[in-house]
């Protein structure tokens, strides 16, 4: 091995955020550092609208494109990591940490009932198991993870595996990923519930509010580069610091 490539390979395996120059590169965004930073902040608008401003659901239609985003960042992760155990390892670490701060945050006063509920990093680190199986044909392991995301309370549920198998199968062919990612969410123009202040009323449709996750669409499947440099482990510690917060808000006052 020469020189050259054996410092490249070095560098890939020391920084497996960083996309090998000798794999083929995706057709769709591997801005992903930008990708992020449009994610945790649709989050943090969401969460904080979810938290303290029950009655203003822009934020809630705001936090829509975060979840995509997420699920597209976890397929490039899934098709370069140089080691699938460390990142598994690490979602798995993290999730742990926020379970408590996540239940904590939304429901402070009734936890007990809702202690159940998954938070998205365990979302995510099943949905990545799932596609993990996919890509290793290991159809089993693909099976048991998606009746886990089925049959326990994950936030958000299936969704992560049916869009990072969107994202992965038309991984580069992103007009055809395009077109089913908008397809996935083309129900929600008339599966609005009335009742749900989120909803919609357009004409004789009432539209449910996910339909503003299509708002993450251009991001995903448009390439930019932007350069911006970000420490993985910020992304990672955003989440359980961000839920800290808002516990200690909601403690504050009371709400």
């Amino acid at each position: 091995m020469s020189k050259i490539t054996d410092s490249r390979v070095w560098k890939v395996l020391k920084t497996p955020d960083v996309i090998p120059t000798d794999q083929p590169r995706l057709k769709t965004n591997l801005d992903t550092n930008l990708l992020k930073l449009i994610a945790i902040i649709s989050m943090l608008i969401d969460h904080v609208g979810s938290a303290f401003f029950h009655d203003m659901p822009i934020f809630r239609y705001a936090g829509r494109l975060a979840f995509p985003i997420f699920a597209y960042c976890l397929t490039v992760g899934l098709l370069y990591t140089s080691n699938i155990k460390k990142y598994l390892t690490r979602l798995g670490i993290f999730a742990l940490i926020s379970q408590p701060l996540y239940i904590m945050a939304f429901h402070p006063y009734d936890w007990r009932e809702e202690w159940m509920n998954m938070n998205i990093y365990f979302t995510l680190f099943v949905s990545l198991i799932a596609m993990a199986g996919v890509k290793e044909r290991k159809w089993w392991l693909f099976a048991i993870a998606l009746l886990l995301l089925m049959f326990i309370n994950f936030d958000y549920g299936a969704t992560g595996v049916v869009l990072m198998l969107i994202f992965y199968i038309c991984r580069n062919r992103p007009a055809i990923g395009a077109a089913l990612f908008c397809l996935y969410y083309l129900p929600a123009l008339w599966n609005g519930y009335p009742e749900d202040p989120k909803s919609l009323l357009l004409g004789g449709l009432c539209v449910d509010w996910t339909i503003f996750a299509l708002l993450s669409a251009p991001f995903i499947f448009l390439r930019t580069n932007s350069k911006i440099k970000v420490n993985k482990y910020f992304f990672y510690i955003f989440y359980p610091a961000h839920l800290a917060a808002i516990w200690i808000v909601r403690i504050i006052l009371h709400v």
